[in-house]
């Protein structure tokens, strides 16, 4: 047998297109022929269930080799194989599908989903890396003759008898000069364990070294001899293939670590398994995280049948659950799937949502059996929960329940509990329940203080998305207003029209604000001097809370405009009239000392506010120290 002919394709050129165009990675081929092999592997092994075949179907694993001194990379299954004419039909007419084909006619058998590759453009990425590609088949067809084609990377075949004996298929890449990379063992490796990981059939890789006990020596020390097994490189039946049922937390656990060596143990997991009204199978994990979430990303893995695609899956999976780890597998989704393809289809559609709602029940289920260990979870598991809440409406309808915050105190609530808890004593003049928070603790300590001697509970919101999660609850929740604890005087802050009186004549109220105003000498700040408790700071700096809020979202690695972090601060100057302090500085003897005074009560308010550094700062301890030796 021996024939030649041309390739029948519709577009002319295509060959220099596939080389260069056809997958931006070149890595991709060995995805692409291995997927192919194992396609070919479940056809034989779907035929004897069927009866279909009658022969035995021996080891099936399929092997990779390279030889160097050749310049060849072989890949060899032991599946269905093709006659001649299979050869024209599935090779030689570009995009015609074998896999498609095969589908169709066993559909009503089940298991239709089990065939992995298309023959058609999937098999031509060989030719990105090779010169020349050649293919020794042979047919499971009784009596079938063993068939080689090749061809050089042009649109010219040759189809010729095989001298194959067994069953199965050898694609034989001769590999271009500009793409002997992938002659290096370690480079197909890499390839492999990239792609193939958990490929359903045994993919052999040559061999390689393992250590194994060989005895004792004289001293009773064990020895140890280097014997040589062969490298399989996937496993076959992954956890995310098995039944949920059949599995423990231990499995669940040794998965992740099969997956993450070097990560810590996840929190929880969930276990996705859907078929209607798409498939969709995987294990989601959720890792720790604190406060370095950001470096997180990219964790998920995305496959096709167990064959990797990408571990890019925005789109597929919402944006702020792309801070979780673990596996979705779709036969929904094509190996070479492109970001316009994810956006427009409506499978890929409903598996975002579907995502969405698994996460949220799992997340409520959680809270309602176990709080304790809910709230433990929390420092990790909020970042989640909160990101969810802010960019996710669907999820926020279910996340309002057990979506928490923290006191001071490390008492947990959710937001309509806290609402209640402090309902009574934190509403203000305008009928709006006031939730005080701090963004570190160290720094607002004295407002803490403050608020603490108001019997006032203070929030803590310094995460990484809470200067959003801030604006969020406001929006969200009817009657609440957040403010930072060190924001204004605490009085101000908790408005409830309570007046009180000034303990200074107006006289006495103009001097001590010429003192400050001197003492500060900028125009822009405002001075005011006002009643208020005598165990008030004596001074306090606020700034605008429109402004301290950007601040924070910028700091917080994003949402504020840059402007904010460089335009000149008008500060809020409040002078306590009520405070001994204030006595002090009207009873100064000179307008200089009244200054001096002044000027390092607006220093320990700058200080408390983390505000005064370098020079200031060493101006205002050689004050203090003089201060306190007269």
């Amino acid at each position: 047998m021996q024939e030649k002919g041309t390739i029948s394709i519709h577009t002319e050129n295509i060959f220099p297109i596939i080389k260069k165009f056809l997958y931006s990675d070149h890595e991709i081929f060995l995805r692409e022929l291995t997927s192919n092999a194992v396609d070919a592997t479940q056809k034989i092994k779907r035929l004897a269930s069927l009866g279909e075949y009658k022969g035995e179907l021996g080891d099936l694993t399929i092997d990779v080799s390279v030889d160097k001194k050749k310049k060849t990379i072989t890949i060899s299954d032991k599946g269905i194989g093709m006659t001649a004419d299979e050869i024209k039909k599935y090779i030689n007419q570009i995009a015609f599908s074998g896999a498609t084909e095969f589908v169709e006619k066993y559909k009503d058998k089940g298991d239709e989903q089990q065939i992995i590759g298309h023959f058609g453009l999937g098999f031509y990425s060989a030719f990105m890396v090779a010169k020349q590609v050649e293919i020794q088949t042979l047919s499971y067809q009784e009596g079938a003759e063993p068939a080689a084609w090749l061809c050089d990377g042009n649109t010219e075949f040759e189809i010729k008898t095989s001298k194959k004996k067994e069953r199965g298929t050898d694609i034989i890449l001769h590999i271009a000069d500009d793409s002997e990379e992938f002659l290096e063992e370690h480079r197909i490796q890499g390839i492999l364990d990239k792609y193939s990981k958990f490929l359903p059939v045994p993919i052999r890789f040559g061999q390689k070294d393992r250590q194994v006990e060989d005895g004792e020596d004289k001293d009773g020390k064990k020895k140890w001899k280097t014997v040589k097994e062969d490298n399989i490189i996937n496993n076959p039946e992954p956890l995310w293939a098995k039944s949920p049922s059949e599995l423990k937390d231990e499995d669940y656990l040794e998965f992740y670590k099969e997956l993450y060596p070097f990560s810590e143990e996840p929190l929880f997991w969930i276990h996705l398994n859907v078929d209607y009204p798409f498939n969709l199978t995987g294990i989601l994990y959720f890792p720790k995280l604190k406060k370095d979430f950001e470096v997180q990303r990219n964790k998920i893995q995305l496959y096709s049948r167990q064959v990797f695609i990408t571990d890019e899956v925005k789109d597929i999976v919402p944006d702020f659950l792309q801070l979780l780890h673990g596996v979705i597998d779709s036969p929904d989704i094509p190996l070479n799937v492109s970001r316009s393809y994810l956006q427009s289809d409506s499978n890929v559609k409903k598996i975002n949502g579907y995502i969405t709602k698994k996460v949220a029940d799992k997340l409520g289920d959680l809270f309602k059996k176990d709080r304790p260990s809910y709230e433990q979870k929390w420092s990790d598991i909020g970042v989640f929960v909160k990101y969810g809440m802010i960019s996710e409406e669907k999820f926020e309808e279910k996340a309002k329940d057990f979506t928490l915050v923290k006191n001071v105190e490390g008492k947990f609530f959710n937001i309509e509990e806290y609402k209640t808890e402090v309902a009574t004593n934190q509403t203000n003049k305008d009928k709006s329940v006031v939730f005080l928070y701090t963004t570190d603790e160290e720094k607002q300590h004295s407002y803490l203080e403050t608020a603490k001697k108001r019997s006032y509970d203070v929030l803590v919101l310094d995460g990484p998305v809470d200067s959003h999660f801030i604006n969020h609850v406001e929006q969200k929740y009817e009657g609440v207003t957040l403010k930072r604890v060190d924001a204004d005087v605490i009085d101000k802050l908790i408005d409830k029209d309570e007046k009180k009186e000034s303990v200074l004549s107006d006289a006495e109220k103009e001097k001590v604000s010429a003192a400050f105003k001197k003492a500060i000498g900028d125009d822009k700040n405002n001075v005011t001097v006002e009643p208020m408790a005598t165990d008030d700071m004596p001074v306090t700096i606020t700034l605008p809370e429109f402004i301290r809020r950007m601040r924070d979202m910028q700091a917080q690695g994003g949402g504020g405009p840059m402007m904010f972090g460089e335009m000149p601060l008008n500060l809020a100057v409040s002078v306590n009239a009520n405070h001994a302090f204030t006595r002090k500085i009207v009873e100064a003897e000179s307008e200089e000392d009244q200054v001096a005074l002044a000027k390092q009560a607006y220093d320990w308010a700058l200080l408390s506010q983390g505000m005064l550094s370098g020079k200031n700062l060493t101006n205002f301890i050689n004050r203090s120290v003089e201060l306190a030796v007269k």
